[in-house]
């Protein structure tokens, strides 16, 4: 079916970039001299604002509310990619469908951008039951986390690609794209300090989330993820796998369960009453609700109160 209509995704885009047709892929810049650039996530939304500031202009495919897992594009998005002059995904699995552009997009000109290309990504399904190992990598990968953003670290890298892209598709204004990446990964860093600090004087390590999304995270502060699903938030844990979440939260002490705002927090909830904890928000910034975007928050934003809840949930200095 995903071929199929991957196929009718392409027949669409080849029929309107065709002589005669109305609609056809821009070469350029959009109005007013600002770049086209078109991501994926709304991190690397988020991340190409800052670096592009007033000479960029972003669209995001997703849009808010958005679960990207399993998330595929529209043929209007595919028009609206070979218009771009940047395009951002995040790679490592994330967007299967674009490997299956990417002809396509080469063949209109568009730089693209794979931001975790070159990272050091954690292979197997990470912390998806007690038994994995610290930072979530399993003794037989199942492939690999693609949340690579929530490492504050790995998201300086991210933010250097997209600046290194900027720069090649806009070379005159190289200073102006450098200057703003330095300032927002200072930024990042900061953020990394605070993660680092609050780390040293969690009392407890243990982080038990709703999807396995946190490897990178917890591999960075050195926590220990269990996760009710897999890297797939839409999967359903199956009756074995729960009682030994309920052994580990029970044996450990567990007094928080994590859920997050873009999937039902229906079995986290289930679990914290099984086992008489709390539940916390943490959120893995796939994308934001109506109500976060309504209310001005970001990636740094969520971040922080990502850190707030972690401290809440294992203690240490406030």
């Amino acid at each position: 079916m995903k071929t199929r209509l991957s196929l009718l995704l392409l027949a669409a885009v080849l029929l309107l970039s065709l002589p005669g047709c109305t609609t056809t892929a821009a070469s350029g810049p959009p109005a007013g001299g600002k770049i086209a650039v078109v991501t994926t996530i709304y991190p690397l939304y988020d991340f190409a604002r800052q670096v592009g500031g007033e000479r960029v202009e972003v669209t995001r495919l997703l849009p808010a509310g958005a679960e990207p897992h399993d998330w595929e594009p529209t043929p209007g998005d595919m028009v609206a990619l070979t218009r771009a002059k940047v395009f951002i995904y995040n790679g490592a699995g994330l967007e299967p469908w674009v490997q299956r552009q990417l002809g396509v997009l080469a063949g209109k000109g568009v730089k693209v951008v794979e931001a975790s290309h070159g990272l050091d990504l954690i292979a197997g399904d990470p912390g998806q039951g007690p038994e994995h190992n610290k930072g979530g990598e399993t003794a037989e990968p199942a492939g690999v986390d693609p949340h690579v953003w929530l490492d504050p670290v790995l998201a300086q890298e991210m933010v250097r690609h997209i600046r290194d892209a900027f720069i090649d598709v806009d070379p005159g204004h190289a200073s102006y794209y450098k200057s703003r990446a330095e300032a927002y990964i200072a930024e990042l860093r900061e953020l990394d300090r605070a993660y680092r600090e609050a780390a040293r004087s969690f009392k407890n390590r243990e982080i038990v989330t709703s999807h396995a999304a946190f490897g990178y995270l917890a591999r960075r502060y050195g926590l220990h993820q269990v996760s009710v699903m897999g890297l797939s938030p839409e999967s359903e844990p199956d009756p074995v796998h729960m009682r030994e979440i309920v052994a580990f939260c029970r044996e450990h002490g567990v007094k928080y369960i994590f859920f997050e705002t873009l999937v039902s927090p229906r079995v986290s909830e289930t679990l914290a009453q099984e086992v008489g904890a709390r539940t916390l928000v943490l959120d893995p910034i796939e994308g934001l609700t109506p109500l976060e975007e309504k209310r001005g928050e970001n990636y740094l934003s969520i971040m922080r109160q990502n850190l707030a809840n972690l401290k809440v949930a294992l203690g240490g200095k406030s």
